[in-house]
């Protein structure tokens, strides 16, 4: 931002000093659209002199002149003056104790935001206004009436970018409070919605300085190009960093994670632990912690999880092969009974499916209804603790690897040849 302010002044300056040296040339040119309001207010301020000035010009003795003005004007500006003071302080009092009050009262923020941008900007603009027509009754210079015109225009259009600028700050609040979530990850979404905020307001203010030095007659031409120059400059120099900065985006608006998640991207699969603006930080099961840059999760397709809905585990028990069919339909029976019957048993499967070398293989497919991995593997171990005290019981065992080796005498030829 510091750059870009500076090659804008940079580029402008010597258009300032051609503006101040030229200002006829500069007002034959068609004015922007800040300057013709200006000037307009100023014609229809001395078309309806009569009016604007309270009939203190049908007072002979105001009419006199003083100083080569009439005294009337002087009074005139006098009364304005007073009343720029007393409405804007007026407009300020509803504004700070009626309004403030009344948006406290209800439930939506709208409200709120609108007395927000209303507190402070309304006042100078109708201070601004109200001098503004009671110097437009006299017949100053040109010089003067050029300065004066142009220093309405930047009060003015310093007063609209002060409530953009607020506007922006309001709205990234209430974005906050729609998306606030656990400690970490409404960090996340503070400083995303923080730098958001500040690259908004950098536009708002660059477009705000542009118009503004175009209503006051500077040849911004040069400004842009400078601005666009530096802007291609910027954005070749930091593409990784916008590649980063857009995945951030994506995470902030897809939410494919969170903190605390375990989550699979490419090669890498841990719990989230931070996500920033650059990059995001996983733990790995091995305990390292991998960094991993946004723009290659915004790339890559992530699974997340932890958020499925149960966690699948298969077991294979496998019995002896001297085991006759009505134990091994009994050993059915025992799982079944133990897997199906605990409180956090979505589902449960077992069949008696193969016939291995050394085992009678029986199966079960358990669904954990959860995503605790930690509580999942603490109930896994009791329910196999109780099936080797079910098994034990109904003297059931089970099988390990065994090889028979059959050894085969070799034949006596030398009893053959002794025939």
């Amino acid at each position: 931002m510091l750059l870009l302010a500076g090659m804008l002044i940079w580029s402008v300056w010597p258009s300032a000093a051609s503006a101040a040296d030229s200002t006829n040339s500069a007002a034959a040119s068609s004015p922007p659209a800040l300057t013709a309001q200006a000037d307009k207010l100023t014609a229809q301020v001395t078309q309806y002199s009569d009016t604007l000035s309270f009939g203190l010009n049908q007072i002979p003795f105001l009419r006199e002149e003083l100083f080569r003005r009439p005294r009337w004007q002087y009074l005139s500006m006098l009364i304005y003056l007073g009343l720029a003071f007393s409405v804007s302080k007026a407009v300020d009092w509803v504004i700070q104790n009626r309004l403030k009050s009344w948006a406290s009262r209800t439930n939506t923020p709208w409200d709120d935001l609108v007395v927000r941008l209303l507190d402070g900007p309304v006042k100078v603009v109708l201070f601004v206004v109200l001098l503004h027509i009671g110097l437009a009754l006299f017949e100053w210079p040109d010089t003067l009436q050029i300065w004066v015109s142009k220093l309405t225009i930047l009060i003015v259009g310093f007063a609209v970018l002060v409530v953009l600028l607020r506007a922006v700050d309001a709205m990234v609040d209430i974005w906050k409070r729609r998306h606030s979530g656990t400690t970490n990850e409404r960090a996340f979404n503070d400083q995303f919605l923080i730098l958001i905020g500040k690259l908004i307001k950098g536009v708002v203010v660059v477009v705000s300085v542009l118009t503004t030095l175009d209503n006051l007659h500077f040849d911004i031409k040069t400004a842009l190009a400078s601005v666009s120059v530096v802007g291609l400059a910027l954005g070749l120099a930091a593409q990784d960093t916008v590649s980063n900065l857009f995945g951030a985006v994506s995470v902030f608006v897809d939410k494919p994670f969170q903190i605390g998640d375990r989550i699979r991207v490419g090669d890498v699969d841990g719990t989230v632990e931070e996500m920033g603006l650059r990059s995001t930080r996983v733990r790995a099961l091995d305990g390292f912690l991998i960094t991993v840059p946004n723009k290659t999760i915004g790339n890559t397709t992530i699974t997340n999880i932890t958020r499925r809905p149960t966690i699948k585990t298969e077991l294979n028990f496998g019995i002896t092969y001297d085991t006759s069919a009505d134990r091994v339909e009994r050993a059915v029976q025992i799982l079944e009974d133990i897997f199906k019957k605990h409180p956090r048993t979505k589902e449960a499967t077992v069949t008696f499916n193969k016939f291995l070398d050394s085992a009678l293989n029986i199966q079960v497919v358990h669904f954990w209804n959860g995503t605790d991995a930690a509580a999942q593997l603490a109930d896994l171990q009791s329910l196999n603790l109780e099936v080797k005290r079910r098994f034990d019981a109904e003297r059931i065992e089970f099988a390990f690897p065994t090889q028979t080796v059959y050894h085969r005498p070799e034949p006596d030829w030398s009893a053959g040849k002794k025939g």
